[in-house]
């Protein structure tokens, strides 16, 4: 999607050559991945002689936000305070070439990545975490509490 939304619209070759360094991908592979994309209606095509030409039905920020909420409801039953005090706890990977624009979000939220997860702590229940099935609840016993591939607890 990241090479469609920086061509505009591009052919299954024009994403490739897009995608060869980071991402390399048979003709085919990505052929495929575009044509289920255009069915699915994320992606809009249309014939040029014998190629198919694709373009980007969603914006970059209407498929972010979508992919957020798909997140929230599967992972924090429909708690957007729960993926908070999620990021608050575990914290959220930042990529090394982007320390800029993390200093300049610290900076507009008022104040330091910790000071900010010190006001979403103090601000939460003691013990329970919204949105997430109480320690007390039937769901998920004998399974460990860590984030993603804990495994079975002793």
């Amino acid at each position: 999607m990241n090479a469609l939304w920086a061509c505009g619209e591009a052919t299954v070759r024009d994403v490739q050559k897009a995608l060869i360094e980071t991402r390399p991908r048979a003709y085919t592979t990505i052929m495929t991945i575009l044509d289920r994309l255009a069915r699915r209606g994320v992606l809009m095509r249309h014939k040029a002689g014998r190629t198919w030409i694709y373009r980007a039905h969603l914006s970059a920020l209407d498929a972010r936000s979508h992919a957020v909420a798909q997140v929230v409801h599967g992972f924090f039953q429909g708690s957007a305070e729960a993926l908070v005090m999620h990021l608050s706890m575990y914290g959220a990977p930042i990529p090394a070439e982007a320390p800029a624009v993390a200093s300049e979000d610290r900076s507009v939220a008022g104040g330091s990545q910790s000071e900010a997860g010190q006001r979403i702590h103090a601000a939460a229940p003691q013990g329970e975490v919204p949105g997430w099935p109480s320690s007390t609840s039937d769901c998920g016993k004998g399974l460990s509490r860590a984030p993603f591939g804990g495994g079975p607890s002793s």
